[in-house]
């Protein structure tokens, strides 16, 4: 393993207007953003040369990065090339090797990614996906006895002996590396076309929580799962103002943020700099928009 990419240059579409104000990777979770969530688990997996690529809101990278414990190059993209076109744009600063390929809208707090990387050398594999198991047929792809991928996208290229959601995360092989389009998709225009001629995609099953924080119901679910972990009520940054006649029950409140007004705010995310009157309920509070979650 040399290196790893956390692919952060989407356009967040599902979170707007949240994501007109803040790029996807850097939204909240608990007391950090997602992108130093994912950044800390790869740093501590040993490795050592991380790259984000960006393309929407990019100068939104630069202090959140300054600030992490770990050396994160920034590779921009002025115009998307998708998941696969990413990995490649990258190729100078990943080097040689397998990377790790990590979206950056995941968030999998309980992934052993070194019990990971020790699958991905055992399997011989063209590339190892992360997959959470579900029930045969069910889930996003489709797994045989030995844990390769035989369905996906509709498609069958195997027995079936279990389903499985893939989770966004995977180790992809130097010679698969190589293959990869300037600009395009890693699902449809390289693992289909890999199965299609009989390359093999190993899974690593992971049973533990996570997320994808694309939508608003899922960022915040990760939220209150990280308040869960910490075993705290709710939260608030050092920096953080909540003013006396409010109260915070489940809610997450971001440095910087000023919570006014009387009453409570229920299961709510207020991002940093956010200016909120309480009451509110089950709601993403940016620096300027906020979005409701049904």
């Amino acid at each position: 393993m040399t290196a790893a990419i956390v692919l952060s240059a989407g356009l967040g579409t599902r979170l707007a207007p949240l994501t007109d104000e803040l790029a996807k990777p850097l939204m909240p979770v608990g007391d950090r953003p997602v992108l130093a969530h994912v950044v800390t688990a790869i740093s501590e997996a040993g490795i050592a040369t991380i790259v984000a690529n960006t393309h929407h809101r990019s100068g939104d990278f630069t202090q959140p990065i300054a600030r992490l414990n770990a050396k994160v190059h920034l590779v921009h993209e002025p115009r998307i090339l998708g998941t696969a076109g990413g990995v490649a744009n990258a190729a100078s600063v990943l080097g040689d090797g397998s990377v790790l390929i990590w979206n950056g809208d995941i968030i999998a707090p309980d992934l052993d990614l070194a019990a990971v990387l020790a699958a991905d050398e055992r399997a011989s594999a063209d590339t190892l996906w992360v997959v959470e198991p579900t029930a045969r047929g069910a889930g996003t792809v489709g797994l045989d006895d030995d844990g390769r991928v035989v369905r996906l996208r509709g498609e069958r290229f195997g027995d079936e002996t279990t389903g499985g959601d893939f989770l966004g995360i995977q180790v992809m092989s130097d010679d698969l590396r190589r293959t990869l389009p300037r600009e395009g998709c890693l699902v449809a225009d390289v693992t289909l076309p890999l199965l299609r001629r009989g390359g093999r995609v190993a899974s690593f099953l992971y049973r533990g929580d996570w997320d994808d924080i694309g939508q608003p119901s899922s960022l915040l679910r990760a939220n209150l799962r990280w308040l869960e972990r910490q075993q705290l009520a709710a939260w608030s940054a050092g920096g953080a103002v909540v003013e006396g006649g409010a109260a915070l029950e489940r809610s997450l409140v971001g440095e910087g943020a000023v919570v006014s007004g009387a009453g409570i705010l229920r299961e709510c995310v207020v991002f940093p700099g956010a200016r909120v009157t309480a009451p509110a309920s089950r709601r993403l509070f940016g620096a300027r928009a906020s979005l409701d979650v049904a």
